[in-house]
């Protein structure tokens, strides 16, 4: 066998360097939101929508909506006592745009369904033409896994919840999750809830009878100015006018 060349090994250092370098290039661009490995609207899914909370600050509602959203989902309560600081000026001045808007709540496993469709129901007003309410189910803190909860019961108390908040407004609630809590929590007993469904680095897998879309937590808009620079941007699983025909209230 030969002896390897000087000019090959320069040659092979600068190949290894230039990938390096394009690595890192596209790394940069997927991290700063530049560009996105999601694109559904490639795809016909062309209502697309914000979800947003604190994070995002004061938010100047009609430069958001003005950049091509139709819908917006905003954070409204956690667990059986917290509100988010900014939900009664967000649902104040969404609901005086041209878009749908809807409420989320963060999902507790360490308290009651029912303390926690209270929150929510004694925080959110509905509105005309208001999404069904959301019900955010995913790991959190110490909560890393399914064997961090005792499954049967956190099922319980969701389910709790559902009813609850179907009561209240005359919707069924949609459920988001990850990945993983719909593996481990939603998928067997939940088929009555539509799903909100997180994928942000892949399409999400075939099989998932999905309604939402997280397809990425890295957009840039205008017309925010919290600690976030990000917004997450999803889509709606149909055209528009199945969207504005959706979810009338049965009050």
């Amino acid at each position: 066998m030969k002896a390897r060349t000087k000019t090959g090994i320069k040659i092979t250092v600068i190949t290894v360097c230039a990938l390096l370098i394009a690595a890192a290039a596209v790394s940069g661009l997927l991290y700063y939101g530049i560009i996105h490995l999601n694109n559904p609207w490639l795809n016909g899914y062309n209502v697309k929508g914000v979800d947003v909370s604190s994070y995002q600050g004061d938010i100047d509602w009609n430069v958001l909506t003005s950049q091509d959203i139709d819908f917006a989902y905003i954070k409204a309560t956690e667990g059986s006592s917290t509100v988010d600081r900014c939900f009664a000026s967000n649902w104040e001045c969404a609901s005086k745009t041209s878009i749908r808007i809807g409420a989320y709540h963060f999902f507790s496993f360490e308290t009651s369904g029912e303390n926690q469709a209270k929150n929510f129901c004694n925080t959110v007003e509905a509105v005309p033409d208001m999404l069904p309410p959301v019900i955010d189910v995913e790991y959190y803190g110490s909560f890393r896994s399914k064997n961090d909860i005792d499954v049967d019961s956190v099922k319980k108390e969701l389910r709790s919840m559902i009813t609850a908040l179907e009561n209240h407004y005359g919707l069924l609630p949609v459920i988001y999750v990850s990945s993983s809590t719909y593996n481990d929590i939603v998928k067997d007993d939940f088929s009555d809830c539509e799903i909100w469904y997180r994928s942000v680095y892949e399409s999400i897998p075939g099989g998932i009878n999905w309604t939402f879309w997280q397809y990425s937590n890295r957009h840039v808009l205008k017309g925010y100015s919290g600690t976030e620079r990000y917004i997450d941007m999803n889509v709606y699983r149909g055209d528009k006018d199945s969207f504005l025909n959706k979810w009338k209230r049965q009050d």
